[in-house]
């Protein structure tokens, strides 16, 4: 199969004024896709082709990654349901799993769908999903979420998490067969909940997991959300773990709050272990007056991959997801108070697994010749102008072909 897609805008490099990047150099070109990876780049191409799509000037990106939510329990494509006050935190919301998530499972396959289709439409071809394992759903989300994520498979690619939110060993010893059966399932990842404040044994709940990520070759996803010295201490034990089980699977931290709120010198110190370990970072952006979020860039330029998730559309848990990363992405130079080109263009990276046109230099390191045809058509003149004016995606495309399209009117930079 042989696709060209004509007109189409790519950046070239960074214009700059007194060393001062102030503008994304375009140029309007044709790209020839076959068999689902970028064969030729060049105008005026002239080459026989099974589809010829006229891009008509829009912006090439490469596809979005969305690598934290939750397919399996969603009010999303319910109509609206704001979730009740938590008036005892987590356990709030751990006592409403045990009754709402077996009561929505008639649903529950229903509403994934919408979501992935949701996510689909907004630019991502990958998704790693945590999905609930507890005393009362047992395996049930793991089964719905493979079923789910198996009618995608041509569109997407896709990780799944075994997540035992309400805590590996505070369910008892009944509860790791429970864990285990999921794992033989195929999934990805075993998850893991704040092992100090949620199970209340640090050494225990990592001793379990390793075991268990080692026993069924799986990577290990951690939701942190103790802050401060405890947060930090539970960070060094689990690096702890990596280097004394020469562990080689992938580590990843979620929310990590920790980092947000120690002192410069505990930071470096775990930035260097965390980048020496590959263990990366995957945030949803907090906006708060606790200071929980996370040094993103500085933890990017010491060597530690960072990467964006929305956590949740709308459920029991929160009515503020939105499943859009160009709006994350704006969300996060709006935090970070980025203004300029270079900055926000460069932001582009924690959304697409490091993926930018234009490299720190102004090189042009994307599309090559040879790279899988991941990528979104967006009405905009260069990445920074999609982020800071958050401009619509026409076409989505995975492996060359397209998986989403839809008219919108064309406005180029006049994007009020």
């Amino acid at each position: 199969m042989k696709q060209l897609i004509q007109n189409v805008r790519l950046e070239t490099n960074y214009h700059i004024e007194n060393e001062i990047v102030t503008k994304t150099n375009t140029k309007i070109t044709d790209i020839l896709i076959e068999d689902g990876t970028f064969a030729k780049i060049g105008p005026h191409l002239q080459e026989a082709a099974d589809i010829v799509i006229d891009a008509k000037k829009q912006l090439l990106l490469p596809s979005l990654r969305e690598m934290h939510i939750h397919i399996d329990k969603t009010y999303f494509g319910n109509g609206w349901q704001a979730p009740i006050p938590a008036e005892n935190g987590i356990y709030t919301r751990l006592e409403e799993e045990k009754t709402l998530l077996p009561e929505q499972l008639d649903v529950a396959e229903e509403r994934a769908h919408a979501m992935v289709q949701h996510y689909i439409a907004h630019g991502h071809t990958h998704i790693r999903t945590h999905v609930n394992v507890d005393p009362q759903i047992k395996t049930k989300h793991v089964q719905l979420a493979k079923r789910v994520l198996q009618d995608y498979k041509d569109q997407i690619t896709y990780e799944i998490v075994a997540f035992p939110q309400h805590g590996l060993l505070r369910n008892g010893s009944e509860f790791l067969t429970i864990l285990e059966d999921a794992l033989k399932l195929g999934v990805t990842h075993i998850g893991g909940v704040d092992p100090a404040s949620l199970d209340r044994n640090i050494g225990e709940v990592l001793k379990t997991t390793f075991a268990l990520a080692k026993k069924y070759n799986v990577g290990i996803d951690m939701h942190l959300h103790d802050r401060d010295t405890l947060g930090a201490f539970e960070i060094h034990r689990i690096l702890d773990f990596i280097e004394q089980k020469n562990f080689s699977q992938p580590v990843t931290l979620i929310h990590a709050f920790a980092l947000a709120g120690i002192s410069d010198n505990e930071l470096d110190e775990l930035m260097q272990r965390m980048a020496k370990n590959k263990v990366d970072v995957t945030t949803t952006v907090v906006i708060s007056d606790e200071n929980l979020t996370l040094p993103v860039k500085k933890l990017y330029d010491n060597g530690v991959a960072v990467s964006f998730g929305h956590d949740s559309l709308t459920d029991h848990w929160s009515p503020l997801g939105t499943g859009d990363t160009i709006q994350k992405l704006n969300l996060f130079i709006e935090r970070c108070g980025y203004i300029d080109e270079f900055q926000i263009s460069q932001s582009l990276k924690y959304a697409t697994g490091g993926i930018t046109p234009l490299d720190e230099h102004g090189q042009q390191v994307w599309p090559q010749i040879g790279d899988q045809a991941n990528f979104i058509l967006v009405d905009a003149v260069s990445t920074a102008h999609m982020i800071a004016r958050q401009c619509p995606i026409s076409t989505v495309f995975s492996a060359g072909k397209i998986i989403y399209q839809t008219d919108i009117a064309l406005k180029g930079a006049y994007r009020g």
